[in-house]
């Protein structure tokens, strides 16, 4: 029986890298993957001469692969299925930057993996800048069958849980819009205790 897996961990944990392994795999052994992201994320996409929109997915460490962008409107069961039918032309679902996804989204890979035997593999981040899960992390925790930490490291030495995120000036941000889109420029994966420091610091708590 085909399973949901949900894979997070916090930014630089190469949660992009390790799709784009597991879309590899995959095909290694011919099978077909559709590799899909939420259209929030378009750090890499490009637009060519005929105004075509190219979306892809990224790693820091260099691999890369066109991706189908999938607004929050879209019935993933649905446009699956006018894929071809089950198994035809599909046998692996890998989506990265699954914190996108919207809840309904989440229920309906949750339904393909359940009652087409097709085994989905979530990439994504757990909570955002402040802490907070993600409408999608939520879902794919409350639901997912297989759930797994992507561990990194704090600049500390300890295991990096939050996403920090910081402005043009080096300085943590505290409050803002959920979705912030960058990489290295903007966040950086830390430990609690030394989020709370920066924040606490930036407050001017004295702890």
């Amino acid at each position: 029986m085909a399973k949901l897996y949900f894979k997070f961990g916090a930014m630089g944990s190469s949660k992009t890298a390790q799709a784009l392994m597991t879309k590899f795999n995959y095909e290694e052994k011919g099978q077909t993957v559709w590799l899909i992201k939420p259209a929030t994320d378009t750090r890499d996409d490009s637009v060519d001469a005929e105004g075509r929109v190219r979306s892809v997915l990224r790693s820091r460490i260099g691999l890369f692969a066109d991706a189908e962008s999938v607004g929050p409107d879209v019935d993933l069961y649905r446009e699956f299925l006018s894929r071809g039918g089950v198994r035809k032309y599909t046998d692996v679902i890998v989506c990265d930057e699954c914190q996108f996804l919207t809840g309904k989204q989440v229920e309906e890979l949750k339904d393909l993996a359940d009652r087409h035997d097709v085994p989905v593999l979530c990439f994504g981040l757990r909570a955002d800048f402040q802490t907070l899960l993600f409408p999608g992390s939520k879902r794919l925790f409350e639901i997912a069958d297989s759930i797994t930490e992507i561990k990194s490291i704090c600049r500390c030495g300890r295991k990096a849980t939050v996403n920090a995120r910081f402005d043009d000036d080096g300085g943590i941000v505290v409050e803002g819009d959920q979705v912030c889109l960058g990489g290295n420029d903007r966040y950086e994966g830390m430990c609690y205790k030394c989020y709370r420091a920066l924040v606490d610091d930036k407050l001017g708590i004295i702890r």
